[in-house]
Order: C-alpha cells, then sequence, then structure tokens
C-alpha cells in the first residue's frame, strides 16, 4: 500500500511587494526630466561639436587653413552686421523657394497622373529611372544654354534635384495604402482627386513629408553648388558666391562663416519647419511615435 506525501511549496518573499508591484509612477530627477527635452540633447550635440571645432583650430594654429570656432562665429556676426550675409541668404532662399515649389507641384501632377492610369505608373517608373540618377549639377552646361546666364539656369537644375525624390517617395506612399482604406473611400463616393486628398495624402502622409526633407536637401546643396559655379555670371550673388568669392580672396573665416550659415539654414527648417509638420500631423494622428 503506498502512502501519498504531500509537499507544500515555501513562499518567498524579496523586498516589499507593494513597494515592488504598487508603484505606477515614479518621479523623475531633474537631469532625467531635462535629457527628455529632445532641443536639449540636440542642443548639447552642437555643443560639443563647437568645443571639439574650437580645440583642433587653436591646436593647428593656422587660420589660413582652418579658422577656429571663435574666428567663425566672429567673421559670421561681422558679415550680419554689415549686412552682406543676409542679403546673400535673401537672394539664394528666393530662388530656392521657386525651384522648389515648381518641383513640388509637377511632382504632384506626376504621382497623381501615375496613381491614376497605368500609362501614368510606367510614365512615372520610366522618367525616374532615366532621369533620378543624374547629378543635377551635370545639368549646368545645358541649363547655361537654354536659359543662358540668369536665375532660370538655376531653378531649372533646382527642379531636376527636387523633382524625382519627391514623386519617388510620394508614389510609394500612395502605394502602401491599402486596400481597404480605398475600398472605404470608394463606398463613400470619392473618386479620382477627391479619393487622393481625402484617403491617399492623409494615408500616404509620412512617405511624402520624408520626399519633402529628402527634395529640399537635394535643393539646398545643388543651389550652393550652382552657385559656386557659376553664380557671378548669373548675378544671383547667393551664398555659394559669397562662399567662392572669399575663397579667391583667402578670406578663410568668411568661407567658414558662409558654410556655417547654410548649417543654421538646414538645422532651422529641419527642427523647426518640417519638425512642427511633422508634429501636427503624422505625430497628431498616430502614425509615428
Amino acid at each position: 500500500m503506498m502512502t501519498e506525501v504531500l509537499y507544500t511549496r515555501p513562499e518567498i518573499l524579496r523586498g516589499d511587494s507593494k513597494k515592488d508591484f504598487l508603484q505606477v509612477e515614479k518621479t523623475l530627477s531633474g537631469f532625467e526630466r531635462i535629457y527628455r527635452i529632445g532641443a536639449v540633447r540636440k542642443a548639447f550635440i552642437l555643443l560639443v561639436l563647437a568645443v571639439v571645432w574650437e580645440m583642433y583650430g587653436r591646436w593647428l594654429g593656422n587660420p589660413l587653413l582652418f579658422p577656429s570656432f571663435t574666428q567663425t562665429f566672429s567673421a559670421f556676426v561681422s558679415n550680419i552686421a554689415d549686412g552682406t550675409i543676409p542679403a546673400r541668404t535673401l537672394a539664394s532662399l528666393k530662388t530656392l523657394l521657386i525651384g522648389y515649389g515648381i518641383g513640388i507641384v509637377l511632382a504632384s501632377l506626376l504621382t497623381t497622373l501615375a496613381i491614376g492610369s497605368r500609362i501614368g505608373a510606367d510614365l512615372l517608373e520610366t522618367l525616374t529611372s532615366m532621369f533620378n540618377p543624374l547629378p543635377a549639377i551635370a545639368l549646368l552646361p545645358l541649363a547655361l544654354i537654354w536659359f543662358g546666364l540668369g536665375q532660370g539656369s538655376v531653378i531649372f537644375v533646382l527642379v531636376h534635384s527636387v523633382l524625382w525624390a519627391i514623386a519617388l517617395n510620394t508614389h510609394a506612399g500612395f502605394k502602401s495604402v491599402s486596400n481597404t482604406m480605398r475600398m472605404v473611400g470608394l463606398n463613400y463616393g470619392l473618386r479620382g482627386l477627391k479619393l487622393v486628398r481625402y484617403i491617399l495624402i492623409p494615408a500616404a502622409f509620412p512617405s511624402i513629408l520624408t520626399g519633402l526633407k529628402v527634395g529640399w536637401a537635394f535643393a539646398w546643396r545643388t543651389l550652393i553648388a550652382a552657385e559656386l559655379v557659376f553664380g557671378v555670371s548669373s548675378g544671383s550673388g547667393g551664398l555659394g558666391w559669397f562662399i567662392f568669392e572669399n575663397r579667391n580672396q583667402l578670406e578663410t573665416a568668411n568661407v567658414f562663416a558662409g558654410l556655417f550659415t547654410v548649417i543654421l539654414i538646414g538645422l532651422a527648417v529641419e527642427n523647426l519647419i518640417f519638425a512642427t509638420i511633422e508634429k501636427k500631423t503624422i505625430r497628431r494622428w498616430g502614425m509615428q511615435a
């Protein structure tokens, strides 16, 4: 006859169970609160880069070759005070906005056509395969022949640099929209442009915004490169020509001041304009963390 043996599992308590399981919130320290602010983290990174720049410039000891951060900042402030950098920046931004705007309009037309018909999709894929790998700056000689030494040549290469990046990202975003959302729009009687406006654009907006960011970056650097090549001939007198002119005069601090201005504008556009759009749209809609 077998005897049944019962074993009792001992209870093991580690620490205060109430403290471990009932604590639903924790007070953050001052450092943790500050660290959670993205602007503070980015400002710290920029500060570290500025310190490294200053240290390397002082260690090299050759302002003609590589001015320090303080020398560059002094030249930057001086050129702002006499109005040189603001005037050159305004000239560059005016040209940039024209080319960027035309590129957005053409990209919108191409992608709308591509969504509406198969021949439109084939046209967009063929054109992007042909022209997207072609560097915009390589079209400068042709632009000079076609449009002459003026603003039109710069705008032409800007449109080329913007158009394909925005069109590709927008079309990819439209294609990623689920058939369920498309059918919902169709059931509500949305067709053509109304379907694009009320269903496809909101659903594909993350990809569209990415295309706008990439297009802006391409346009900005293409503009500076174009002005470096023939800014004086076109009479644009933008930031690119300011950099080129000071390089010829061996004013290296002013060259760095021009580059510093280009960087500041890029940071401002990314963190003020695009970040605000992103916050008020795709983050607010729960499409991105």
